[in-house]
């Protein structure tokens, strides 16, 4: 079997790992510091290494570079509990095969280390990381943004088409930005195409562009905005808005990379990468879009999740364009207590552009060194909130906003089900007309449990 490097200054990771590999019969040396990793591969070459990054002295990232020298080109698994996409681009830059982010189960470091140890890395790309102010909105501790972060690492070294799916204001052009920036073409223009802003009946000739003639009202040749790209990353938003007289020529030209001009029969060549948004499901939507138009802007897929499915995410986005949006007339540098968690109490229709427009507002009301909760504008009504209406949702959304609007306490369980338990015995027992055993039958549980259960919610 293969021989594994756990890399991380936390026992109960190491220990955890090295009883589930050594369980799958791999051998496992263990280290508390990149130091002391690197004389462990010094002395026996592993055949995989699982990594933290933040450790005592040198860090996981500047640790994989000597790792290679002295173990070749050996898997590197990265682990984090301070996952940004930054890290996320640094650990696939230098050839980490995989990204994990703190606290992961078992079953998900298994997988992952499976794969690692049946691949080869990832080839490493040296080219440096740019910085982009408008990154804060790319901010986000929760596992699904680190999740989105790991994709976009995964496909910005590549030329593929990308396909960004998420409700309106979850900062789906931020991530085409984010991909266009970790990429070989970042020396090039990011060149935005707002379908829904073009002229419905001159939008082949803007991205095509036409010859003198072509139509009434041209005078003269217009170059179009796909030959002017060439070499860049395009980024069509709302591809369902794309007219359907103009999917066939996208069509070819994505497939020959040739633009033909309105009027012309002569293609002119020209190359770029197309990265396409959209706020809805065009796979379930075959008539928004061509299917074989959509197979070639999905070669790969980035799901942005709404704000309310991340609401652990907002005081840190809060916080972000709090930085972003104070001017020499504001004092405020914080939020209070109060208004941070009223904050992580809404469920955001409008998802982080809400958010952020929100924290402007309040910003602009404060004059002390504090945003407090009267500064901040009234909350949505709760018909326009676009959360459903299952019990699973609902479940979810309470979850998430007591996870939030506090540090963990450890008795969250108990108070679910302090909150629910109480109802549907009511309701069981108005059923039952107070019969214990009957309604005891009907929620499938012991009548003595029921009875304990009752009683305990009498005495709180």
């Amino acid at each position: 079997m293969s021989h594994v490097l756990i890399i991380d200054d936390e026992e109960s990771i190491c220990w955890g790992l090295k009883r589930l590999l050594q369980e799958s019969g791999h051998s496992v040396a263990t280290a508390s510091s990149a130091e002391e990793g690197l004389q462990h591969a010094r002395r026996k070459s592993p055949d995989l290494v699982v990594l933290d990054v933040r450790l005592p002295g040198m860090d996981g990232l500047s640790a994989m570079q000597p790792l290679r020298q002295c173990a070749g080109e050996v898997p590197i698994v990265v682990i984090t509990a301070f996952g940004s996409l930054d890290v996320a681009v640094s650990a696939m830059r230098n050839g980490a095969f995989d990204y994990l982010t703190k606290p992961f189960d078992l079953e998900q470091a298994a997988s992952v280390i499976d794969r690692a140890l049946a691949h080869r890395p990832i080839p490493k790309d040296s080219d440096a990381a740019r910085d982009d102010a408008m990154h804060a909105e790319l901010l986000g501790s929760s596992p699904a943004m680190q999740e989105v972060f790991k994709r976009i690492a995964l496909v910005a070294p590549s030329d593929a088409s990308v396909l960004i799916t998420g409700e309106s204001g979850t900062g789906k052009e931020l991530v085409a930005r984010a991909i266009h920036r970790h990429s070989r073409r970042a020396s090039d223009p990011f060149v935005p195409i707002h379908l829904a802003s073009l002229s419905p009946t001159l939008v082949e000739s803007e991205l095509f562009g036409h010859e003198r003639g072509a139509f009434t009202g041209a005078e003269s040749a217009r170059t179009g905005l796909l030959e002017l790209a060439h070499g860049a990353t395009v980024f069509f938003d709302e591809a369902g808005d794309i007219p359907p007289s103009v999917q066939v020529k996208l069509l070819r030209v994505l497939e020959q990379y040739e633009v033909t001009p309105v009027g012309s029969a002569q293609p002119r060549a020209t190359t770029f990468r197309v990265i396409a948004a959209t706020n809805r499901p065009l796979d379930s939507q075959p008539e928004a879009l061509r299917q074989e138009l959509y197979f070639r802007l999905a070669a790969f897929e980035i799901h942005l999740p709404p704000l309310r499915e991340r609401l652990q995410d907002i005081p840190l986005l809060a916080e972000a364009f709090l930085r972003r949006a104070r001017s020499e007339t504001t004092t405020a540098t914080s939020f209070s207590l109060e208004a941070i968690e009223e904050l992580c109490r809404r469920h955001w229709p409008g998802n982080v552009r809400q958010l952020r427009h929100a924290v402007e507002h309040g910003l602009l009301l404060a004059r002390g060194r504090q945003i407090e909760l009267e500064h901040l504008p009234p909350a949505e009504p709760e018909s326009q909130v676009t959360v459903g209406d299952d019990l699973q949702t609902a479940v979810r959304n309470w979850a998430q906003r007591q996870l939030a609007s506090r540090a963990a306490e450890g008795n969250i369980y108990q108070e679910f089900l302090a909150r629910v338990e109480p109802s549907l015995f009511d309701v069981v027992l108005e059923q039952t007309t107070g019969n214990r055993a009957a309604a005891a039958d009907l929620l499938g549980i012991h009548r003595a449990t029921l009875r304990k259960k009752l009683a305990s919610s009498d005495e709180s």
